[in-house]
């Protein structure tokens, strides 16, 4: 009697082996290392009667994915562990093969691979999964074109992580996670999307906006690749808001949140003008609880209104460190202490002054305010001042503060402080350090505003403003009008070059593709909040990042520990930051210059100077930018690209890796997974990132830094073997070097949460 096998569709059939050694052969088809015949061996299938072949697939694939590491005989008797990278490819392409039937099926076609685009595009339309402009902006002659346009063998390029994170998260399904949309199918949807505003020229963007990402030489923030052409398209990764010392701003700023977290984003909120506590309420002494329990309102919003549902929402919450909460403030996320005054989900981030600096190498006293106090008695925000390189205004009002009795301040030691920053980071990874002198000097846009923190991921530094009510009027229809004295709210759009994957040749084109894809992205962007919409429009700011730089450095045979990747990061990014003003600029001739740029370090020139920017070619594009002016207020960031340099099967952001190679265990299964490219000759050039000297990833920040208008996601790594002192000379050096923001550290006793929002 014949062994009957379930097939998708639900009807059974009788076994084919011939059919599985072909699918296996298939999989294995160019890749030489890769021996069929040893994958049907090894994967050891025993067939039974009402088995399905999802079930077959599945362990095929499960077998395909454990022969990446292998253990082996080395000749003399030792076991070793042998990599065959190849594999990975393997298993992608029954992973792939598996989303193909799925979607066949589903979509009512015969063919194996992809179908019938135009009529994909209705059926999603139709469902609500896709939104209408795809049949109002495009003909059906325009879909034809785009959907033969698609390369279905650029899927060959994913390995299994890549692709089964792609199919998981962001392809669009049914309602009942039905499979439709397939991975060339949702790049081109994208592409499609941001090339909309094009008007007659936007085919041939979506093809050039399309070939970029599915030959995956970029990626895109994980917003845009979850909802570009969706009915409701927020694609930024994340948003700046500042907090004033009122209740209505407080909780005005707590619904900005829930409905940022709702659409997928990540907030950065300051909360340095809030006043501290046992602070005085409206005269009444000892009133005020302080910013702690505001966070911890935060935090509640963060738990409750998820992301998209798919994990907490994300939130960090930034306070300077003159603060009196700061004590307080720093251990938000500790397990020691009253638990009722924690904020465990919220990720604390302390603003530091040059000042606190220059006390703490000289082991001198700093002093903490209220600030609250400090407006009061003094009449100024102390907030509102930074030091620039002509003008140490934060340091003159701090002075002031210091030297005036009238206010209650506490004098603490420096070194105190650092100590208490230090051990919560070494137990919680927090809080990230935002050095706002710094932020501030190099900011272009100062002339329209501050920089008073950062994003959740601490890559972005733009200006940042104050919302507060105005007036609400009750007419005589009973309905209600608010009105609002409106501040900066910062969003960041957010791509990233795939260093692992592109030529120096190819950078160019590439830079320039992305800023207009990002410049789009404003255009068309569907924002959650108004503030957004019109802080975006007013300096059309992006953040153009890299991921694959380790992955970079390998590739040209760089060492992390050396002269050689100091060098090559500097003419890397200084190149990078070229093209991407050249591109800007270029568009502004095209559209026209963001709104903001009159009087800007862009227009006068002095970002130029400021950098040592002497060289005839950028001289030219100094005197092109005054002339036409620049469509973007602030063009790089490095974002951390967690979860998309996975796909693009890169590492992540600027970071070494973490491990060569190691098995991660989810529900019951084992994926070995290895660095990019990992064979015997890059195997010495990969080196980990807990056993990199950092003082090295400091000095290679500070070349990026150098030519990045913004930050960049930067972690520092420690061991458990490191002294306090030795910790304490990273933080000095970040801060003499240069760097503007400090990330996580990494202790590699712990694990941290990454910002999915920010994944670009």
């Amino acid at each position: 009697m014949a062994i009957m096998i379930k097939k998708r569709d639900g009807h059974y059939e009788p076994l084919s082996v011939e059919k599985t050694k072909k699918m296996i052969a298939f999989a294995c088809l160019g890749l030489d290392s890769c021996d069929p015949i040893e994958l049907e061996m090894d994967s050891k299938l025993q067939f039974v009667d009402g088995m399905s072949t999802k079930e077959i697939q599945k362990i095929l694939v499960q077998t395909a994915i454990e022969k990446v590491i292998q253990k082996a005989d080395d000749g003399f008797g030792n076991m070793v562990n042998r990599m065959n990278q190849d594999w990975q490819y393997v298993a992608a392409r029954l992973f792939l093969f598996d989303l193909y039937k799925e979607a066949a099926i589903q979509r009512k076609y015969k063919a194996f691979g992809y179908g019938n685009f135009p009529a994909l595009v209705k059926t999603l339309v139709d469902a609500n999964r896709y939104a209408d402009f795809f049949l109002t902006k495009y003909t059906p002659e325009e879909l034809e074109e785009l959907g033969d346009y698609i390369k279905p063998k650029r899927d060959y390029l994913f390995n299994y992580e890549g692709i089964k994170l792609l199919a998981d998260r962001y392809l669009v399904k049914g309602y009942n996670k039905e499979v439709y949309e397939l991975p060339q199918e949702r790049f081109m949807a994208i592409a499609m999307h941001l090339a909309l505003i094009e008007g007659d020229r936007k085919v041939e963007f979506a093809k050039k906006f399309y070939d970029l990402m599915s030959t995956l030489k970029m990626t895109t923030a994980t917003p845009t690749l979850a909802n570009a052409g969706t009915p409701f398209h927020q694609l930024s990764s994340c948003f700046i808001s500042g907090v004033d010392d009122n209740l209505w701003s407080i909780y005005d700023v707590n619904s900005k949140f829930s409905r940022v977290s709702k659409h997928g984003g990540a907030l950065g909120i300051y909360m340095g003008r809030v006043r501290a506590l046992n602070s005085d309420i409206r005269g009444y002494k000892n009133s005020s609880g302080g910013v702690i329990p505001w966070i911890r309102l935060y935090n509640d919003t963060a738990v409750a209104v998820d992301q998209l549902g798919k994990r907490k929402g994300g939130a960090t919450v930034t306070l300077d460190i003159w603060h009196k909460d700061f004590y307080e403030f720093v251990e938000l996320r500790t397990n020691n202490g009253d638990d009722r005054r924690k904020a465990h989900d919220i990720f604390p981030a302390v603003a530091i002054p040059d000042i606190f600096m220059e006390r703490l190498l000289a082991r001198e006293n700093f002093t903490l305010f209220d600030p609250h106090e400090v407006q009061q008695v003094m009449g100024f925000n102390l907030e509102d001042f930074y030091d620039d390189d002509d003008k140490k205004a934060f340091t003159e009002h701090y002075l002031l503060c210091e030297n005036n009795p009238e206010l209650h301040s506490i004098q603490v030691s420096a070194l105190d402080m650092m100590k208490k920053i230090m051990r919560s980071a070494v137990e919680t990874g927090t809080p990230f350090i935002f050095f706002r002198d710094t932020a501030n000097r190099t900011n272009p846009n100062k002339h329209a505003g501050m920089i008073y923190a950062s994003n959740l991921c601490h890559e972005i530094a733009q200006n940042v403003g104050f919302t507060n009510l105005s007036d609400e009027t009750i007419h005589p229809d009973g309905s209600i009008t608010t009105k609002t004295i409106t501040g900066d709210m910062v969003t960041c759009n957010l791509n990233s070059i795939n260093l692992g994957k592109i030529t120096d040749e190819e950078l160019e084109e590439n830079v320039a593709l992305q800023i207009r894809m990002l410049d789009n992205v404003i255009s068309i962007n569907q924002f959650p909040v108004p503030e957004a919409k019109m802080t975006s429009e007013k300096y059309r700011a992006i953040g153009l990042g890299t991921s694959g730089y380790h992955h970079y450095l390998v590739r040209h045979q760089i060492q992390w520990e050396t002269e050689e990747h100091i060098e090559a990061a500097d003419k890397l990014f200084e190149n990078i930051a070229y093209y991407a003003i050249k591109a800007s600029m270029e568009l502004a001739k095209e559209k026209g210059a963001y709104p903001a740029f009159k009087g800007s370090e862009w227009e006068t020139g002095a970002y130029f100077e400021r950098r040592g920017y002497t060289s005839e070619r950028w001289q030219q594009l100094r005197k092109d930018v005054a002339k036409y002016g620049l469509r973007n207020g602030y063009l790089m960031a490095i974002a951390p690209t967690g979860s998309t340099s996975n796909i693009a099967n890169t590492t992540a952001g600027i970071d070494p890796i973490f491990k060569k190679f190691f098995i991660e265990e989810k529900k019951g299964s084992f994926t070995p997974k290895t660095a990019p490219d990992l064979d015997n000759s890059t195997f010495w050039l990969y080196k980990e990132a807990h056993t990199i000297d950092q003082q090295w990833s400091i000095r290679a920040c500070a070349a990026r830094q150098r030519h990045i208008d913004q930050a960049q996601s930067f972690n520092l790594y420690i061991t458990p073997q490191m002294k306090a002192k030795e910790i304490l000379n990273l933080y000095v050096e970040a801060y003499k070097q240069g760097v503007k923001t400090i990330y996580y550290i990494r202790n590699q006793s712990l694990e941290m949460d990454e910002c999915t929002s920010c994944s670009s």
